[in-house]
């Protein structure tokens, strides 16, 4: 492995996965609060301090390990999760999709920002000098984490997002039986992860179509910079 181009691809890609991983894990405090639940807040969770969201484990070590061990192939992470009481919402089960939907939310709000970010470099010229090229590479990985972000967490199996989502939307019974999965689905999702099944029947779709409303949303962007 190129060890230059090692430190240029983690130069390219540490601020804006900074940015996705912090972003998403506030979001996820600021729509506790505004439903009813302060636990992150008091806390000091709701802040954009990454160091506050950093999980040694899932967001330091295991991508590197990971990195290594497929010869950067492949790398999956976590950061350390908003403490939310669903308890304390003042409308648990309705509430309860909104706050999970926040964190991918905002990931997908990145990604339109870096891409027009990007549409703003090229229409500058901005793309001779091997500085200016780095930048496009940056904005280009801000597109690219924030899309997998998105497409990942909305996985409907809990503990992740998109589960919180199903659990809030199903009946009380399917909700409750999905509900209970959630301690052992970090280890399902990580084993359907490597088997190749989320990357093949729900990444892959969840972000062609992820990147075609990018396309939708970046039109007038595009129309406006010629």
């Amino acid at each position: 492995m190129d060890f230059n181009n090692l430190i240029q691809t983690v130069l390219i890609y540490a601020l804006p996965v900074i940015f996705a991983i912090t972003v998403h894990e506030a979001a996820h405090g600021y729509a506790a609060k505004r439903f009813g639940d302060d636990t992150a807040w008091m806390l000091g969770r709701m802040t954009l301090n990454p160091i506050k969201h950093i999980d040694p484990l899932g967001t330091l070590l295991m991508p590197v390990l990971i990195y290594f061990a497929t010869a950067g192939a492949f790398v999956f992470g976590y950061a350390k999760p908003v403490p939310v009481r669903f308890d304390r919402l003042r409308h648990p089960k309705r509430d309860m999709v909104w706050v999970a939907l926040a964190g991918p939310g905002a990931n997908l709000l990145q990604a339109l920002l870096w891409a027009i970010l990007l549409f703003v470099l090229i229409a500058l010229g901005l793309n001779t000098q091997a500085s200016e090229r780095f930048f496009l590479e940056m904005c280009r990985a801000g597109v690219l984490v924030n899309v997998v972000m998105f497409a990942f967490n909305l996985f409907p199996l809990p503990p992740l997002d998109g589960g919180r989502v199903l659990v809030g939307l199903l009946p009380n019974k399917q909700a409750y039986w999905l509900a209970r999965v959630e301690p052992w689905g970090f280890f399902i999702v990580l084993g359907l992860v490597i088997l190749g099944v989320v990357s093949t029947y729900w990444m892959q779709p969840v972000m062609r179509l992820t990147y075609d409303l990018l396309d939708v949303l970046l039109t007038p962007f595009a129309y406006l910079l010629r």
